[in-house]
C-alpha cells in the first residue's frame, strides 16, 4: 500500500473493464487498501483485452496495479457470505455493475445501509440508477457519442472522430473518485454512510464546457473545428516547415508580441484581427498570414523562439515522446511495475502530488487472480479478532 492521503481506507472493488478501475486505481494511488473481488477462473474481464506481455495483460496491469485480488461467486451463499464479513471491516464498496445487478444478488442499497451504516457505496454505470435509459448497456463510444463530445472532435466536415483515449470511462471513474472522497469526509462529519451514483452519460454532458456555454449563448449548435479554440484566436496547431507547432495566444497582449515575433506587426491594428472576437471571425485568414511566416522554420525552431517570448507553444507529441519529456520525468508521471516474468511495465504515474508524501518510481504489481486470498482471509480473522 502506498502512503497517502487514504492510507487506512479500506476499499472492496466489485468493479472491471476500466471505469470503476480507474476510480479505485487512483484510490490505491492516494493510499487506500484496494482489494478487488474477481469472479472465479476468469476474472475482470480486462484481463482478456490486450495488449498483451506473455501471456497477461497489460491493460489490466495498468489499471489495477496496487489492488489485492480474491476471487469470489457472489451467487454462491458462502462466498456472498465472505464479502458481507469483508464489508462490515471496509469503508467503501465501489461496484460498475449494470443497475438492477446488486439488487439481483441481493446487494440492494437498503440492505447494505442497514448492514453497514457507515458504508459508502459508489455505483458507476453507463446511465445511473435512474431515469429512462438506466437499463441500456453502454460503452466509451456509445457515451462519448450520446454525450456529444463526438460531436465537437474532428475536422470540420469530416467523418465522426472518437477521443482517442476512453474519456467516457475514465472521466466517469474520476468523477466516481472524487465523490467518493468527498463521501469520506462527510462521514468524518456525520458518522454516516453515503450513495454515491455516477453516470458515464451525466460524466460526458459535465464536461462539454464551451460546447453548452455557446448553444445557451448563441443558440447555435457547435461542431468540429480541428484543433482551434472555439472562441480564443489564435490558438491551434499551425503548418510550420516540418510539422505542426501548438500557438496559444489567448489575449491581445500575448497576440501583440507574437505579431512582432512572427513580423508581423501590422496585424495588431488589422481591423480584422483587432480583437479577440474579430481573430475569431476571420481565423482562416489568420492561419494563412501566419503559416505563410511559419514555413521558413521547424517545429523546435520556432518552439525555442516563441518560448524565449512567453507565447505558450508546444509540440504535438507522440506517446514515445510523452514518455520520454523531461517535464514528464520530472514530474515521475512515468512509473514501473515490477513483474517477475516480463520484467518492468511502463505506465502513467500519479499526477496528484501532495506535499511531504512519498511518489515512488515503483509500484505493486497488478495481481494474479485470486493472488491474495490468504493475505485478505488473514487480514479479516485479525479484523474480527478470530478465525477466517
Amino acid at each position: 500500500m502506498t502512503q497517502g492521503l487514504l492510507q487506512g481506507i479500506t476499499v472492496i472493488d466489485l468493479t472491471r473493464v476500466l471505469a470503476g478501475p480507474y476510480c479505485t486505481m487512483m484510490m490505491a494511488e492516494m493510499g487506500a487498501e484496494i482489494i478487488k473481488v474477481e469472479r472465479p477462473k476468469i476474472g475482470d474481464d480486462s484481463r482478456a483485452i490486450g495488449p498483451f506481455l506473455e501471456d497477461r495483460s497489460a491493460y489490466f496491469m495498468s489499471l489495477n496495479r496496487g489492488k489485492k485480488s480474491i476471487a469470489l461467486d457472489l451467487k454462491n451463499p458462502d462466498d456472498k457470505a465472505l464479502l458481507l464479513r469483508m464489508l462490515a471491516q471496509a469503508d467503501v464498496l465501489v461496484e460498475n455493475f449494470r443497475p438492477g445487478t446488486m439488487q439481483k444478488l441481493g446487494l440492494d442499497w437498503d440492505f447494505l445501509r442497514e448492514q453497514f451504516p457507515e458504508l459508502i457505496i459508489a455505483s458507476v454505470s453507463g446511465f445511473g440508477q435512474t431515469g429512462p435509459y438506466t437499463d441500456k448497456p453502454a460503452y466509451d463510444m456509445v457515451v462519448q457519442a450520446m454525450g456529444g463530445i463526438m460531436s465537437v472532435t474532428g475536422e470540420d466536415g469530416g467523418n465522426p472522430v472518437r477521443v482517442g483515449s476512453s474519456i467516457g470511462d475514465i472521466v466517469a471513474g474520476m468523477f466516481t473518485a472524487a465523490g467518493v472522497n468527498a463521501a469520506l469526509y462527510r462521514r468524518s462529519v456525520t458518522g454516516k454512510g453515503e450513495r454515491i451514483d455516477v453516470a458515464m452519460l451525466d460524466s460526458q454532458v459535465a464536461i462539454l464546457e464551451n460546447g453548452i456555454a455557446r448553444y445557451a449563448a448563441l443558440g447555435t449548435v457547435p461542431g468540429p473545428i480541428g484543433t482551434r479554440h472555439p472562441s480564443i484566436a489564435p490558438f491551434q496547431a499551425f503548418q510550420a516547415k516540418d510539422g505542426y507547432v501548438i500557438i496559444a495566444a489567448g489575449n491581445d497582449k500575448l497576440f501583440a508580441r507574437l505579431c512582432k515575433t512572427l513580423d508581423l506587426n501590422e496585424l495588431p491594428s488589422d481591423l480584422r484581427f483587432s480583437s479577440n472576437g474579430k481573430r475569431c471571425e476571420n481565423v482562416l485568414a489568420l492561419q494563412a498570414v501566419m503559416e505563410e511566416k511559419l514555413a521558413a522554420k521547424t517545429v523546435q525552431e520556432w518552439i525555442g523562439i516563441l518560448e524565449k517570448q512567453g507565447i505558450p507553444t508546444g509540440p504535438i507529441n507522440k506517446v514515445d515522446q510523452v514518455l520520454q519529456d523531461p517535464q514528464v520525468l520530472a514530474r515521475n508521471m512515468v512509473v514501473t511495475a515490477p513483474e517477475k516474468t516480463i520484467g518492468e511495465l511502463k505506465m502513467a504515474g500519479n499526477p496528484i502530488k501532495v506535499d511531504g508524501m512519498d511518489d515512488p518510481t515503483t509500484r505493486r504489481p497488478a495481481p494474479l487472480l485470486d493472488a491474495d486470498r490468504d493475505e485478505i482471509l488473514n487480514w479479516l480473522a485479525k479484523s474480527e479478532g478470530g478465525a477466517a
